[in-house]
C-alpha cells in the first residue's frame, strides 16, 4: 500500500520481484536473508568484543575459514554450533521466535 507520499515499502517491492509471503521464490528469499542477518550480528557481536575471526574461531574450537564463512552467509549452520560461537565464543545467549 502506496503512502500519499508514493513511497513504495520493502514488502511491495518483494510482493513484485518474488510473490507474497508464503510464495515459495518469497521464502527461499526469506531464508537467504535471515541467514545473511545472522551473519551480520555474528560479526558486529564479534567487532564489538574487539576480537578477530582468528581468535573466535580458537576460542569455540572451529577455524577462521569457517567463521569467515559464516559471517559472509556462505556456509550453513548448525544450530549446536551456532550456540558454541554464541555461549562459548562471544559469552552470548541465543533467543529465538517463531512467527506462524
Amino acid at each position: 500500500m502506496k503512502s500519499k507520499k508514493n513511497i513504495t515499502t520493502l514488502d511491495e517491492i518483494l510482493d513484485n520481484k518474488y510473490g507474497k509471503r508464503g510464495a515459495e521464490k518469497r521464502e527461499e528469499w526469506e531464508q537467504e536473508f535471515e541467514t545473511f542477518r545472522l551473519g551480520v550480528l555474528l560479526e558486529q557481536a564479534r567487532l564489538k568484543l574487539g576480537m578477530t575471526q582468528e581468535q573466535l574461531a580458537e576460542k569455540c574450537g572451529t577455524n577462521k575459514s569457517y567463521i569467515s564463512r559464516i559471517e559472509n552467509n556462505a556456509s550453513d549452520i548448525r544450530l549446536s554450533t551456532l550456540m558454541k560461537i554464541i555461549q562459548t565464543g562471544l559469552g552470548g545467549h541465543l533467543k529465538l521466535t517463531l512467527q506462524l
